[in-house]
């Protein structure tokens, strides 16, 4: 589902909200030992975050889709949109993966599941002390 950007938040415990990040919504697909980062319509970007997929054939998947956000703090440790360009082409090793969602996981698709359930699962991917904004550290 597409995040919607509104004034004032929806009342009642039917709703879930995500904070809204500056930066680029992705998926990272890890497939039998080889990872992919798409944009949001599906432009493959791992040329671009390098460091991030070699980051995430680290997990201990056979494989999986994460949904999630890529990011670039500013020295006052909020998303900066003009960072994350910065840090795309100069400074992988700055970028981190926010994950949100896990929609796929060792042959089963959880589409069908609550998201709570989801994340919940997603947690036992990467650690919960993590989870929130996961830097994935460069290999230099």
């Amino acid at each position: 589902m597409m995040p919607t950007l509104i004034a004032k938040p929806p009342q009642g415990d039917g709703w879930t909200h995500e904070v809204k990040f500056d930066g680029y919504r992705s998926q990272i697909i890890i497939d039998a030992g080889r990872v992919r980062v798409f944009t949001r319509r599906g432009l493959d970007w791992t040329s671009k975050y390098r460091d991030l997929a070699a980051t995430a054939k680290t997990l201990t998947v056979e494989n999986a889709i994460i949904d999630g956000e890529i990011i670039a703090l500013n020295d006052k440790g909020l998303s900066d949109f003009a960072e994350l360009r910065k840090a795309i082409t100069r400074r992988q090793h700055d970028l981190y993966f926010v994950a949100f969602d896990l929609l796929h996981l060792n042959g089963h698709d959880l589409r069908d599941m609550a998201m709570e359930q989801r994340r919940e699962i997603l947690e036992g991917v990467i650690p919960p002390e993590e989870l929130f904004v996961h830097r994935f550290e460069g290999r230099n």
